[in-house]
Order: structure tokens, then sequence, then C-alpha cells
């Protein structure tokens, strides 16, 4: 007997998850319940139909997913997760109603389930409300009629079918008086086009949202409003009308206005204050900008001035002491003649900058056969083209008509750019030279392939005293006086020159027209003869030996190296020379160096930066190395610098050679070597 009970008793508890099954699936409610982690362990067939969601989908989810379903379907989805976020931290039941974005209504409820006073999950339940269309109906015309905005209702004719008591306080009209009467009696006249519009737009199910306008109220004063205009449909979903809130902002309308009119005189105020202070930082960024190019520029003449003139007085010093070999006096000849012609160079650019800016540029207008000119020219370059193995092409318009000029002008134009090109151009590298007859005009085309023109700085190319690279580390020497000189003389013959460059690396195009005619050729124009001042006389060479005193010369360029080098020799010192700073590192550290005579503006890396980087070596024999600086940099700030940075001295060029023999004396005293 006992065991038949004991048999019964557990078929019963196996049967009771069954009916606990059946149970939950009869409710009409939906139901789900979850765990303490939010995955749903149960539901039943009504949550699902509700939801339009499958059983077995919102079962493989936890809770947060499916609630995000239902939030999908609602009204106001944010302000439902907000509520379930409030829910779960309570851990207590809620009741909440739900409205749909069809306009029905689910009811919610939710229960904690705890098991031995843990909470072990939760219970949500979902009921559809059943309202009665009258209660509804009634509900919102409590609320049309207490709402502080005015509520329209009008059909698609314009015609007010509703009227609530904010529109009468606002407009001024009764309900009996608008109702069954047009809309448009509230529109002024020069907006009535809006009614139009609005309809359009209604008949097409679109919304207005916050659409501000003005419209007229009963005694003729002009509101400004804020309307959101929505349609109406009937049961079938057509729309037969439109719902208007109208929220009077005419006073925010004039606090804006009146806001705007403080803004517009305070922008106007601010305007002309930033003006002001514009106009005076664009006054001094010009008058800083024209500082730094006079420096930059008595820096970089003073540069160019004194580099030629080093070798030219080194090497008259070294031929006229002793009995200088033929093959020296030969060498020092050139180097003298090569040096002269480019400082000469240097002064006729300056001399001709000078009459152009004060207008008495001397033309020699005639009759010139232009391909002749520009073949002269050619001719005049093609030894240097040769020597830095670059290639000259040379194509010229046999049928180019002749052009009034001046053939010594003109010719100095077509040498500048062609000695612009070859310099820029490297080894291997080609320049083109084309003429041809385009239009009235005759063009000059000089095409290199050399190291282009920065998009930045093409704008500024024809600029005088203006350069791509004004530092001490500049690889190519000038004024920056070519280019301008050439555009001035062009535009002289009445002509003009543009340049064009894809950028560094893809070389630069140089194109010169020149009008078939020039009607109206310059007068003559006196020219002052300059003064030349008389040579100086040459000091005797001190007797001062450096026998044993080992010197390093560095300079990129040649001449100034061998002069150097000729000049301490014949006072006996051991010369070793360097071109660069990289090389001169490496000899300093090889080589029992005493003595280092370095330039300043190098290519690369200049003297300031090597003399730094030997001062810092660990190597005190090396780091404590006299050194001089010997460069055409001869400004006083730039002897501060060249102390600053390390030198012991500094020698402007061209350097006297007794003062150089003696200051590499004094130097190589080992009292004077530490810096």
């Amino acid at each position: 007997m006992p065991q038949i009970e004991l048999r019964e008793e557990a078929e019963e508890i196996a049967d009771e998850p069954a009916i606990m099954r059946a149970t939950l699936e009869a409710l009409p409610d939906g139901m789900l319940a979850t765990d303490e982690k939010g995955r749903i362990i149960t539901l039943n067939a009504s949550l699902a139909e509700m939801w339009r969601k499958s059983q077995h989908l919102i079962k493989s989810g936890d809770i947060h997913k499916f609630q995000m379903w239902i939030a999908e379907q609602l009204k106001n989805p944010e302000r439902y997760l907000a509520r379930i976020v409030e829910i779960e931290a309570s851990n207590g039941a809620s009741v909440d109603l739900l409205e749909l974005r069809d306009g029905k209504c689910i009811e919610q409820y939710s229960n904690v389930i705890s098991i031995e006073q843990r909470i072990a999950g939760r219970v949500w339940r979902f009921r559809h409300v059943a309202m009665e269309a009258d209660l509804i109906a009634r509900r919102l015309a409590a609320i049309v009629d207490n709402s502080d905005d005015a509520i329209i209702g009008k059909d698609l004719n314009s015609i007010i079918t509703s009227w609530n008591k904010s529109a009468e306080r606002l407009f001024g009209y009764s309900a009996e008086e608008m109702i069954g009467t047009s809309v448009m009696r509230l529109i002024p006249p020069d907006l009535q086009w809006q009614e139009q519009d609005i309809l359009a737009r209604l008949r097409r199910g679109e919304r207005y949202d916050h659409f501000e306008t003005v419209r007229v109220a009963k005694d003729g004063r002009k509101l400004d409003v804020s309307l959101t205009i929505s349609p109406i449909k009937d049961a079938r979903g057509t729309i037969i009308g439109a719902s208007k809130i109208a929220r009077d902002i005419t006073d925010r309308k004039l606090a804006e206005r009146a806001l705007n009119e403080a803004r517009k005189m305070a922008e106007i105020a601010n305007t002309e204050r930033e003006r002001l202070l514009e106009s005076e930082r664009a006054a001094r960024s010009e008058a800083e900008r024209a500082n730094r190019m006079k420096d930059e520029f008595l820096a970089t003449l003073s540069h160019e001035l004194r580099t030629p003139l080093n070798a030219v007085l080194g090497w008259a010093t070294a031929l006229r002491i002793g009995r200088p070999k033929t093959e020296d006096l030969a060498e020092g000849l050139e180097t003298i003649e090569r040096n002269v012609r480019v400082q000469a160079q240097l002064i006729d650019d300056l001399l001709d900058m000078s009459r152009i800016i004060s207008g008495n540029v001397r033309l020699d207008v005639q009759r010139i056969d232009l391909p002749a000119i520009v073949a002269a020219s050619v001719e005049t370059v093609r030894a240097s083209a040769v020597a830095k193995g670059v290639r000259l092409q040379v194509v010229l318009d046999p049928l180019s008509a002749p052009v009034s000029g001046d053939p010594n002008r003109l010719q100095q134009v077509f040498w500048n750019l062609l000695s612009n090109a070859i310099k820029f151009t490297p080894k291997d590298g080609r320049v083109q030279v084309l003429l041809e007859r385009v239009n009235s005009h005759l063009e000059v085309s000089v095409i290199d392939t050399g190291e282009g023109i920065a998009p930045e700085f093409l704008p500024f190319i024809f600029d005088r005293f203006k350069q791509a690279d004004p530092s001490t580390t500049r690889r190519h020497h000038g004024l920056g006086l070519g280019l301008a000189i050439v555009k001035q003389l062009v535009e002289l013959h009445g002509g003009g020159v543009r340049a064009k460059s894809g950028g560094l690396g893809k070389g630069a195009t140089f194109i010169v027209n020149l009008p078939l005619m020039v009607l109206h050729p310059p007068q003559d124009s006196w020219q002052r003869e300059h003064p030349r001042s008389k040579p100086l006389d040459v000091p005797p060479l001190p007797a001062i030996s450096l026998s044993n005193v080992a010197v390093l010369v560095v300079d990129d360029e040649p001449d100034a190296r061998v002069v150097l080098k000729r000049l301490l020799e014949s006072a006996k010192a051991s010369v070793y020379l360097a071109q660069s700073a990289e090389d001169a590192m490496q000899q300093l550290l090889s080589k029992p160096i005493e003595v280092l005579i370095c330039d300043i503006g190098m290519p690369v890396e200049d003297g300031y930066s090597l003399i730094r980087r030997i001062r810092a070596l660990d190597r005190r024999d090396k780091s404590e190395v006299a050194a001089v600086a010997l460069t055409a940099y001869a400004r006083p700030k730039d002897r501060t610098e060249a102390i600053r940075a390390g030198f012991q001295n500094h020698l402007p060029k061209p350097v006297e050679p007794a003062e150089l023999l003696a200051v590499v004396h004094s130097l190589a005293n080992p009292r004077a070597k530490r810096p």
C-alpha cells in the first residue's frame, strides 16, 4: 500500500509542468518570464501573437532584445526604454500603459520572482486595452479644448471644421464666426500663396513642423505664429483634412529682432575693431617682413660679393709672393678672372635693378631677328652645359617674323633664363629652347628637367630679392635679382614672361612672349658713369711660420679651398681640405687636426651645425680643436652667432692673408684652443 501511494504521488508531480504549460497557453494575456540574468525562460503564444514575433525568435534572445522590438512599435520608444531601466533598478512591481504607433494601447505589468528570499527573475504580462470610441473622443476633445495652443481643423478646401478656445483667444474670432468659413481670412494677402503649398503637401501625406509665418487677427493685428500642420485621415486611411496647431511667437520674434539688431550693431563695431586691428597687424607684419627681407638681402649680398673676392685676393697674394710655377700662374689667373666675372655680373644685376626701379633703363631699339638672338644666347652657355653634363636642345621656327627691341637686353634675358636652367638642372638632365609664333607674338620657352619650383613659391618667382632658399645651407648662389630683371626687361619690350612647374623635382618652364612690333620704343636716357674706387695698397705678409701645424679647411667652393691651401702652405702648414661638413667630421676624427678653418654657408649642413657637433664630441682632443669661421656672412650678428656656436674667431671674406695667418698662428697656441 505505501508503494502504490508513492507511485501515484510521483505521477502527480510529473504532471504538474504539463498542467502549468497548458494553463499558461490558455491565458489571453501575453506572458513572459526571465531568470535573474535577463534570459527568457518561458512565454506563451498570446505574447508572440500580440507582438507579431515567433515564440522561437523571442525565446532565442534575452529580454533586452525583445524590449527593443517592443520599443520600435511604440510612439515614444525612448521614454519606454528609460522606463525599463527604472523598473529593473527598482526590484519591485510595475504597471505601465504602452501607446502603439497605430493608436492601440497595451497594459504592461511586471513582478519580481523570489525563491527563498532570493530574486530569481521577473514575470511580464501584457494586456490589450479596449477603450470606447466616445470615451476616446471626449478625452481628445477635452485635450484640444484646453490646450494652450490654437488648434484648428479644416478640410481640403480650406474650410474650417473645428476651432478651440485658444484659437478664439489668439485670433479674436469665436467658433461660430469661423467654422464653415475659409481659413484664408486669417492669411495676409501677400502670403495667401502659402495655403496652396500647404494643401499640396497635405494631399501627399506630408506635414509641416514649426512652420513660422504671419497671420491676421480679427482686429487687423499681424501675429507671428509657429504652425504645425498634420493630415487627418478617415478609417480607410484617406486624407480628408488637416489639423493646425498655431502658437503665438510674436513676443519671441520681437525679442529676436531686438537681439538681432543688437548683434548687428555689435558685429559692426567688432568688424570695425577687427579691421583696425588687422590693419595694424598688417602694417606691423609688412614692416617686419621688409626688415627681414632687408637683412636677408644684405646678408646674401655680402656673401655673394665677398665669396669671389676671397678667391681673387687669395690668389693675387699667393702669386705676388715667391716665384709661382707656370701652371700655378695659369690656374691662379683663371680663378681670378672667373671670380671677377662672377662679381661683375652681380654688380651689373644690382645696377640694372636700380635703373629699372628709377626708370633710367636705356634701350637701343632696332629691328632684330629673334632666332639669331636666341641662338647667340644658347652659344654663350653651351660650354657651361657641356661642363655640367646637361644636354641643350634648340628648336627655332624659321618662319618667325622680326621684332623690335634691344638685342643686347634681349640676349641678357635669354642668357639669364638659360643660365638658371643649367644651374638648377642636374647632370644628365636636359634644357630645351623652343621659339615659335603664336598669333601676333613670338614665344620663347626655356624648359628644364631640373629641381622644379615649389607651388607656394611659384607666385613670387619674379619678385626682387626673393629666393626659395635664403638660408645658410642653400646650394645655389645669387642675389635673387635675375628673374626680376628678366620680367622688367621683357615688359619694357611690351611683352610678358611666366613660369610653370609641376612642383619640386619636376622641372620648370619659363615662357617669354614678345609682340611682333613695338610701336613706341622709349628714348635713350642719360646714364651717369659710376665712379670706381681706387685699389687699396696690398699689405705685406708677416713672417709667420706654421710648420708642424695641421689645418683643416672646410668650404664648398673649390676655388676658396685651393687658395687657402696655397696660402697656408706658403707658411709651411700641413693643410687638409674638406668640401662638406660630413667630410670635415670624418677627417677631423681620423687626422691630427690642430686648427679648423670653416665656411658657414654650405649645402646640407652649415658651419654652425658642424661646430656644434664637434663641441659635443666625447673626445677632448677633438672637441676642443681651435676653430675660426671664415665666411662671406659678415654682419655683426653673424659674428655673434659664430662665437655662440663654438668658434673662437670670425673672419669675413675676402680675408686679408696676413690676418688669416696671424689668427691661425694664434689659434695654434695651446692656450687659445679651448673655446
